[in-house]
């Protein structure tokens, strides 16, 4: 078994250009380090597909990897949405900093319900003062919001969530079987992974980026949400590629569009927590009765063991709970919480996911047992935490115009100009058939052959 476990040897792939975010921690060395790890599964599926001779080349643009772990995408005439809810933010309680996350209306509520008040800045920057930071998350979580105290790195290994994490693999393979892959004759040492058909039941933000990365390289994704569902801040940045469809999985019209939708898929990735899935009537049985040969690679924010495996969670929130936010807020000699520079808990995941689907695959066209994958940010929190610092070269804080492609990208929301991309293998360079779409703006439908 060749499944990926660890990030590919740096003298296994090729990498032009230098810089180096700037944070306490080595963000530009794991963006350049996670393409790579693509780079280097499609390698090795190619390979298995026999659509070269000899292992293509991987060669990875470093600055561009280091870009594209922030936004992608320059809007032409016209500004993105903004990415937080004016609530959410660090505050300073009466023994430390806690971090809320309120961009969803029902994380919102939940926040101002525990605080005991409305949904003014100023007003709950003093609710929170007399609250001891522990009891504040606690209380939210309870109350099914989500937020995090601020904890130091030794803080966070001695906590019970944070020793379980620490005992999870980096990706966690699970309940090898034989499976047969779909015939694709439209894939080429160009377009590997034309044909390929990923079912994406995923959002902000690493999940989004794996499917995206399939897409770079041929993969038809057809992505699902809830009716209404929007991200504004970022769905004009990763759904690029995609086609976007809403479905009431609730429902049971929407359920049985979904099943019909998983038994064409080849790939099925999600984001949803234990027993989720289960409780929709999709549990793993049902999913291996309805596509007994996909692959499946899912992630969570905490980790698939220990008391907080089913806890809520994004990339802000897992920074303050395993210290990188405390250990930048020493780097920069700061009062408060120094996060990283870009969200790169939520990036690494995400092409570590995409990643993932690409190793499960070559086992199967290898014949060999494929598995499901299992990923969390916080264990690609102590991945970063264990990289050493290594880039050379002037700060990457902002990209430039000619990082970007000439051509006109005209997505839903307007036109602008998409990041040149960061990574290729041998004949095979990331580019996007389809523009950036709003959500639920196609059927829920796999694209025609002609698209």
């Amino acid at each position: 078994m060749s499944l990926l476990s660890a990030l590919p040897a740096t003298d296994s792939y090729q990498v032009n250009g230098s810089g180096a975010r700037p944070s306490a921690f080595a963000v530009s060395e794991l963006a350049t380090a996670s393409f790579a790890a693509v780079g280097q599964e499609l390698s090795r599926l190619m390979g298995a597909l026999n659509l070269t001779g000899a292992a293509p080349e991987v060669t990875v643009e470093h600055r561009l990897a280091s870009l594209w772990y922030g936004f992608s995408f320059r809007p032409q005439g016209w500004e993105m949405p903004g990415l937080w809810d004016p609530i959410t933010g660090d505050y300073k309680a009466s023994d430390g900093w806690v971090r809320l996350h309120t961009n969803l209306p029902h994380h919102r509520a939940a926040a101002l319900k525990v605080l005991g008040t409305k949904a003014d800045r100023v007003r709950v920057e003093h609710a929170v003062r007399d609250w001891l930071i522990s009891d504040l998350e606690a209380a939210i979580v309870a109350e099914g919001g989500v937020a995090a105290a601020m904890r130091s790195r030794t803080e966070w290994l001695e906590h019970p969530q944070g020793r379980a994490v620490t005992r999870d693999p980096l990706i966690g393979w699970q309940r090898p079987r034989s499976i047969t892959l779909r015939d694709r004759p439209q894939a080429t040492s160009e377009r590997p992974l034309a044909g390929l058909r990923v079912l994406d039941l995923t959002r902000v933000l690493a999940g989004p980026v794996s499917t995206r990365t399939l897409a770079g390289f041929g993969a038809e994704v057809l992505r699902i949400d809830p009716p209404g569902w929007d991200e504004p801040g970022v769905i004009p940045d990763i759904s690029l590629g995609k086609t976007c469809a809403y479905l009431d999985l609730k429902s049971p019209t929407g359920l049985a569009r979904l099943k019909d939708l998983l038994a064409q898929a080849d790939v099925f990735v999600h984001g949803y927590r234990p027993g989720a899935l289960d409780a929709l009537g999709l549990d793993k049985s049902q999913r291996d009765a309805l596509a007994p040969n996909r692959i499946e690679v899912t992630l969570d924010a905490y980790g698939w063991q220990g008391p907080w495996a089913a806890r809520r969670g994004f990339d802000s929130l897992v920074q303050m709970s395993a210290g990188i936010a405390d250990a930048g807020r020493d780097w920069a000699k700061a009062d408060a919480p120094t996060p990283l520079p870009v969200q790169a808990l939520d990036h690494a995941t995400g092409y570590l996911m995409a990643a993932a689907v690409l190793s499960a695959l070559t086992e199967a066209a290898s014949h060999n047992a494929a598995m499901d994958a299992h990923l969390s940010l916080a264990r690609t929190a102590e991945l970063l935490a264990s990289l050493a610092k290594s880039a050379k070269g002037e700060e990457i804080i902002a990209s430039k115009p000619d990082d970007y492609t000439p051509q006109v990208e005209e997505t839903g929301w307007g036109p602008g100009h998409r990041l040149k991309p960061a990574l290729s293998v041998g004949a095979a360079n990331m580019f996007w058939s389809l523009p950036a779409p709003k959500t639920g703006t196609s059927d829920a439908a796999w694209p025609s052959p002609d698209i």
